[in-house]
């Protein structure tokens, strides 16, 4: 039995190819389906089945085009209620790839629908936990409110969740091995380690969700201080329910024009640096250049689902990354173009007088869009306004515009995106992004 961990960094996202005898099994696909294909051909195995532990509420599978190019089954949970051809794969179904077995069980707590898959070759035995089990954590409860098949309360989805810590995975020896679908950084929890993977020995001694505690104290310790919610991830479930379309033709439908213009809602994907240089009036940046930066996750915090907008990127070079990685969110289809901007009619932002900034702080208006999480454990100025970024398109309007404005985040990446936000809404307003120099500030 042969497993390849895949990882996308953007997303913190793992998926896995499982090779015994010839035959492939592949969990949790991403968008692109292109590597699992290139594994199978590599090994010289026949791709037979695809596995979904629940609905993806942070990125798109690519499950429907792995089972049409492929012929590949695709199993998952019946409670599901998937709209596309499938299996079942619930309590005690089991599936033979090659001389592998792949046992299911149902694992509510992150989704009513959410399953673990035990893998057994008689040598080894492997846990696939989806987003039921991470490395030092287990998966948020609060996502499957008002999206997907089966709709739950947190609370009640906190409770299955223990049920599971508690029951489900006790025959299972120590030494198998954990290999969950995310790491850390991914909304889906949120105190992931940044290990890709473990043992059900090391999780039982270390996992805060396996200790001794009562329901009470469990369920109370799980929905505290969880992440926020992108706009994008109730979408994602239901697209995911559906199946997406395939990833070529899709973002092939896009239209890209070169030293242009464009109105109505832009993003620009460039640096900041880059932005601040020039840009068209009313764009928002959100940076997509950096192969580690989060920008699938702010595009789908800042730009509601179905909400139509435009690209702008610093060169040709740069499109086809760009249409991928919108895809992986699945926002492709409102995507009305991507440019490269004409050097006429831009706008450049003026920098912060950063030493008249320390000398004098109560001169402006200190905006803190870190997440309301991150703010509760402690602010780094103390009259700053909470104004979150992932709510800061409805928020930005109660702002005083007296002073000039300086927005801060806690590395500067989110800053850029907030800035441009504020700059847009708050027409006559002096907007400064504080940006990296938050940390120089407080040395």
């Amino acid at each position: 039995m042969k497993i390849k961990q895949f990882e996308y960094k953007p997303l913190s996202h793992f998926s896995y190819a499982l090779i015994s005898d010839g035959e492939m099994a592949i969990v949790d696909p991403e968008r692109d389906p292109m590597q699992y294909y290139e594994f199978a051909y590599k090994n010289k195995a026949k791709i037979i089945a695809v596995i979904e532990t629940h609905p993806h509420a942070d990125f798109v599978s690519s499950h429907l085009q792995i089972h049409k190019e492929t012929g590949a089954n695709i199993y998952n949970s019946k409670k599901l209620g998937a709209d596309y051809p499938h299996i079942s794969f619930d309590d005690g179904i089991r599936i033979n790839i090659g001389k592998a077995t792949l046992t299911a069980m149902n694992t509510p707590g992150h989704s009513p629908d959410s399953i673990s898959i035990v893998a057994d070759d008689g040598d080894k035995k492997v846990l696939f936990t989806g987003d039921t089990l991470f490395i030092g954590d287990v998966g948020r409860p609060d996502l499957r409110e008002k999206a997907g098949n089966m709709k739950a309360k947190r609370k009640e989805l906190a409770e299955a969740m223990y049920e599971t810590m508690l029951h489900k995975f006790t025959n299972l020896p120590n030494d198998t091995l954990v290999y969950p679908a995310h790491g850390a950084g991914s909304l889906c929890g949120k105190n992931l380690s940044d290990a890709a993977s473990s043992t059900l020995g090391n999780e039982r001694m270390s996992n805060w969700a396996f200790q001794e505690q009562t329901k009470e104290q469990f369920v109370a310790t799980l929905l505290e201080s969880q992440p926020f919610i992108p706009s994008y991830f109730g979408y994602n479930v239901m697209l995911n329910k559906r199946g997406a379309k395939n990833l070529r033709k899709s973002i092939a439908k896009v239209s890209f024009k070169l030293n242009t213009t464009a109105k109505g809602l832009l993003v620009d994907v460039r640096t900041d640096a880059e932005f601040k240089k020039g840009h068209l009036k009313g764009s928002l940046n959100i940076e997509a250049t950096s192969e580690d930066s989060k920008f699938e996750t702010w595009l789908g915090a800042i730009i509601a689902p179905k909400e139509k907008f435009s690209l702008v990127i610093e060169k040709p070079q740069d499109l086809d990354m760009i249409l991928q990685r919108v895809a992986k969110i699945g926002y492709e289809k409102q995507l009305k173009k991507v440019i490269t901007l004409a050097k006429e009619d831009l706008i450049a932002n003026k920098p912060l007088n950063l030493q008249n900034f320390k000398a004098h702080p109560d001169e402006y208006t200190i905006v803190d869009i870190r997440n309301m999480s991150e703010i509760n454990e402690g602010s780094f100025f103390e009259n700053a306004l909470p104004r979150p970024l992932n709510e800061l398109r409805k928020t930005a309007k109660t702002i005083p515009t007296d002073k000039p404005i300086v927005v801060h985040c806690a590395g500067g990446y989110r800053s850029a995106a907030g800035t441009s936000i504020i700059e847009n809404l708050l027409k006559n307003a002096t907007v400064y992004d504080l940006s990296e120099d938050v940390k120089e500030f407080n040395q």
